[in-house]
């Protein structure tokens, strides 16, 4: 991933942030040279440097066949920046862009059959997403009709060896231009777009104080 200096981060509570906001994930792995991709629920866990990630596919999809390298996306916040809310755009002749977070994973894929590791991942995936919805389904480990159902998927656990953090939220401009973009952001009304103003002017806040 191209990723200027100024836009890249190697806090690992960063991808945590990201994963927590949206557990989502596009998976991108090849085949003969032709990319499959899909696009996931899963579940996230950390401990130091040390991250993995589970989840599972349609058992016809044809990426569940595949055992090996793979690379994950996980997309954070993003936003159109006009050029003009910056003070200085233009003296600096200043241009679009678009600011966000995302994240790219690298590492291994292992797939499994197994039936009870794929109740386990169906029951985390549905006690961490039920939550959410103020709803209470949950996997019974002990219903036939639930575990037949099993038969259908194809459980993975992928451990990168890589990760990239870009986060790119107006860093290489002058504070003034931040807290201008992020006004204007703002006064859009949308919500991602005042999450990525928050995120800058959080930014921007930590850096000043160093």
């Amino acid at each position: 991933m191209y990723t200027p200096r100024a836009f890249a981060e190697t806090d690992l509570v960063e991808l945590d942030r990201l994963v927590a906001r949206d557990a989502f994930v596009t998976l991108v792995t090849t085949d003969a040279g032709v990319p499959l991709v899909s696009h996931l629920p899963v579940l996230y866990a950390r401990d130091g440097e040390q991250v993995v990630i589970e989840g599972h596919w349609a058992r016809p999809n044809p990426q569940a066949r595949h055992i090996g390298s793979a690379l994950m996306i996980v997309q954070g916040p993003h936003a159109y920046i006009s050029p003009g809310w910056y003070p200085d755009k233009e003296e600096a002749a200043r241009v679009p862009t678009w600011n966000y977070a995302v994240a790219h994973l690298y590492g291994q894929l292992e797939v499994t059959d197994d039936v009870a590791m794929l109740a386990s991942i169906v029951d985390r995936l549905s006690i961490a997403n039920e939550a959410r919805v103020g709803s209470d389904w949950r996997f019974e480990h002990n219903r036939p009709d639930h575990v037949s159902q099993l038969r259908g998927i194809i459980g993975f656990c992928f451990t990168p060896a890589k990760i990239e953090l870009k986060f790119k939220f107006s860093q290489n401009h002058p504070p003034a231009n931040v807290e201008a973009a992020a006004d204007g952001l703002r006064r859009i009304g949308d919500p991602q777009a005042s999450e990525v103003a928050d995120i800058m002017l959080e930014r921007l806040a930590r850096h000043s104080s160093m």
